[in-house]
């Protein structure tokens, strides 16, 4: 094994996502404009951002004891592929008839519940495929490849949509799902699998029962867990607000809110690379990433009273700031997780980070019929702070096991 992070494996799972998240990030950007293009109502864009997130909540939880006990490899690379002939097929259905919500919705519902189970298989592989001391380098260079995707894309994506449609931007995906497949197929990895390769539902349930037991007793994991999905619920509850706030906004139009996400792009990019060259002490971690998640608050607080060059300035802060606390998030909970447990675990989290911010992006954005955007985003930024400070800061010693542990 080479003393480097860029091992065969951690290039081929790079390159794969890298690859996806091309074909994503434009696919995400265009899918985000064309319900309130034709429907003018925050409240159906919320409808259509949370039926991809549905599937997350209980599916990833069902899925987990057989992806702790089988090889995650086959079902990254199988649902890749699904991914593919889904983009393709509903890209070939768009050149040929006109918008229906009815079909986005269980469109997105059928991505989504790909999407949640893939996410699981990977998130669970990953770290297997960092090698020993390249944690926090590994989750830099995870956490920088869709802010990087991002900036690229999104100029691009808005000329796609705008100029070819929808319908392109979903062929093109497919092609690029089925080309990250064929890549991440050439992945060699020993995974911990279950003898005999067969499986038991008494197995099944004796797994599940010991992911809750696991959980019930690491108190700090409790309160990683609990906080994160408000926080990123939050997060994501008032986005299409913003994008709401940047169509209908006097001086502001589609390229502002490109180079908006450009500027949260370079903060990023600036603050991996640091993260990336310097290593935290451990003994720091926890009171870096607390006061992260209180200066990201703030910003969003603030956000819409801007004047448009003070917006770009807030976002790329916030990206700076935001890449620095998700790595040592990611690489300190991974690397605590035994391997046996983490899909298992990782299902809770998810299954919560799908719930939350489900139920916060309806309420928002059923707020966002009756309030003004700018207020809206406003308060419900001003409400974070409050879980901010009862489950992290008040519970700071146990998170603290989890942050600031070695590795």
């Amino acid at each position: 094994m080479k003393n480097t992070l860029w091992t065969k494996n951690f290039t081929i799972i790079t390159l794969g996502t890298v690859i996806s998240a091309v074909g994503g990030v434009a696919m995400g950007f265009a899918l985000s404009f064309v319900v309130f293009d034709h429907t003018g109502s925050t409240l159906m864009m919320a409808l259509f951002a949370a039926a991809s997130s549905l599937p997350g909540i209980i599916l990833p939880v069902l899925l987990s004891p057989y992806l702790d006990n089988f090889r995650r490899k086959p079902v990254i690379v199988g649902l890749d592929y699904l991914s593919a002939v889904l983009y393709l097929l509903f890209g070939l259905y768009l050149r040929k008839h006109t918008f229906s919500l009815p079909l986005y919705l269980i469109f997105s519902l059928a991505c989504g519940s790909i999407g949640s189970v893939y996410n699981l298989a990977y998130d669970s592989l990953y770290p297997n495929l960092i090698p020993e001391g390249f944690a926090q380098k590994g989750y830099t260079v995870s956490g920088m490849l869709y802010p990087t995707v991002t900036m690229v894309m999104t100029p691009v994506a808005s000329i796609l949509y705008t100029r070819l449609g929808l319908g392109v931007l979903c062929l093109s995906e497919g092609l690029l799902l089925a080309a990250a497949a064929t890549v991440e197929t050439r992945i060699q990895v020993e995974e911990h699998a279950k003898p005999g390769g067969k499986f038991s539902f008494r197995d099944y349930i004796g797994d599940f029962r010991e992911g809750f037991r696991y959980l019930k007793k690491e108190k700090g994991l409790l309160r990683i867990y609990g906080y994160m999905p408000i926080t990123q619920g939050i997060s994501q509850a008032t986005e299409p607000l913003i994008r709401a706030w940047f169509r209908t906004a006097p001086g502001l139009n589609l390229t502002m809110y490109a180079l908006f996400t450009t500027a949260e792009f370079i903060g990023r990019t600036v603050g991996g690379l640091i993260h990336y060259k310097f290593e935290i002490p451990p003994e720091k971690r926890f009171s870096l990433a607390y006061l992260v998640y209180v200066t990201y608050s703030i910003m969003d607080t603030a956000l819409l009273w801007l004047g448009f060059p003070l917006m770009l300035v807030n976002r790329g802060i916030c990206g700076f700031l935001g890449i620095n606390s998700a790595t040592l998030r990611e690489s300190s909970v991974q690397n605590y997780l035994p391997d046996n447990m983490r899909a298992k675990v990782n299902a809770v989290f998810n299954m919560l980070y799908a719930l939350v911010p489900t139920l916060l992006t309806l309420a928002v954005g059923a707020l966002g019929e009756v309030m003004d955007y700018r207020l809206c985003v406003t308060l419900v930024s001003a409400a974070g702070l409050l879980p901010c400070y009862l489950i992290m800061w008040l519970g700071r010693e146990d998170v603290k096991r989890v942050y600031n542990r070695k590795y």
